[in-house]
């Protein structure tokens, strides 16, 4: 039995927020104010790395990460709950003592690394060995949950789906960023991996005038989609223009003809709301979790054929227009929200330690 006077202390590992950059930078930042914002029962503290502690400094009690953590926690029986916001768990359940809950993003490593039998095994059992030690098991998106169950069966009873948020962004006035297109472009964004499927968008840029910007933590990736910019003769169209601010995002979102995220690995895909939240004709993939966040909204390359490319591109932008869309899709992302997932989360807390 809880004690009523006593409000229960929970501990929020945010420890994957080290660049404010990536998708869990994201994740922390919109889950974290949320659960600021709405919590009225709980003791809060959150566990952050020293590159991104700043950002709740003096709003929540803070414990920065450490590497000696790896072998020691001194807190380790302050907390009656901890939830760890990441499947990889830089603080290892294991070490801490209370109820405890896991977030998991995405198995994207089954399709990262195909034929790597070994590492796929090592990264499985770190998984379930993460999960088998927590009460409760959350993930972003059903398609996530169906791919852990295809895996773990035995967590089906303990296992439930908390969609993430989208942050609505917003242009600052007279705002202009770094770089401003000259033409007609279209937008992408995340870290330039692989994974992304970026080299595939040039092929958007035959017969016409357009420029396509990707922004994004850049990598060796981009040597493939610059040989593809050249074989398409649009080299001179494809900016690359790495890391950007909220500020330069939301400018992009808000000016682009439309925006293009052909991943073929996401467990949530946080870029396609954004983009909706500014009323934006949005074409994905129609591979992992896209579908299940795109709806019935967004546009699907069931190929990554040039010509199968153009022709939904071209058929989707006059879709778009001549139905009028914009309002469609600006209410579809509105059902994803912060608010509400920190709502759930705190419900799942209230049931954890209730059970």
């Amino acid at each position: 039995m809880l004690n009523i006077n006593k409000k229960p202390s929970v501990l929020v590992a945010f420890s994957s927020m080290k660049s404010r950059n990536t998708g869990f930078y994201h994740f922390g930042k919109g889950l974290g104010y949320a659960l600021l914002k709405y919590n009225r029962q709980f003791k809060l503290t959150y566990y952050l790395p020293r590159s991104t502690y700043s950002d709740f400094k003096g709003k929540v009690d803070v414990i920065r990460v450490s590497p000696l953590h790896k072998i020691f926690f001194l807190p380790e029986s302050r907390f009656q709950l901890v939830h760890h916001t990441d499947q990889l768990c830089e603080l290892r359940p294991g070490q801490v003592r209370g109820k405890k809950i896991l977030t998991i993003h995405d198995f994207n490593f089954l399709h990262q690394t195909p034929g790597h039998a070994s590492r796929i095994n090592r990264y499985l059992k770190r998984i379930r060995r993460n999960m088998d030690a927590c009460d409760q098991v959350v993930t972003i998106s059903h398609f996530v949950k169906n791919e852990v169950l295809s895996y773990f069966p035995h967590v089906a009873s303990k296992i439930q789906v908390i969609h993430n948020g989208a942050d609505k962004l917003t242009v600052p006035p007279f705002y202009e960023p770094l770089y401003r297109p000259g033409s007609p472009f279209l937008f992408t964004v995340g870290v330039v991996r692989p994974k992304k499927n970026f080299h595939v968008l040039p092929a958007l840029l035959a017969d016409n005038d357009f420029e396509l910007i990707i922004a994004g933590i850049d990598s060796g990736y981009r040597k493939q989609i610059l040989e593809e910019a050249r074989r398409f003769g649009c080299v001179g169209r494809v900016k690359l223009i790495g890391p950007i601010t909220d500020a330069d995002k939301a400018w992009y979102y808000q000016h682009c003809l439309a925006f293009v995220f052909p991943s073929i690995a996401e467990g949530f895909g946080l870029p396609v709301l954004e983009a909706m939240h500014f009323g934006k004709p949005v074409f994905l993939s129609n591979k992992t979790s896209l579908p299940e966040i795109g709806g019935d909204v967004a546009f699907y390359f069931d190929s990554f054929n040039p010509e199968a490319m153009q022709e939904v591109f071209i058929e989707g932008l006059n879709n778009f227009r001549r139905n009028n869309l914009q309002k469609a899709v600006m209410e579809h992302a509105s059902q994803f929200s912060w608010d509400r997932a920190a709502d759930q989360y705190l419900d799942l807390y209230d049931r954890c330690l209730g059970s």
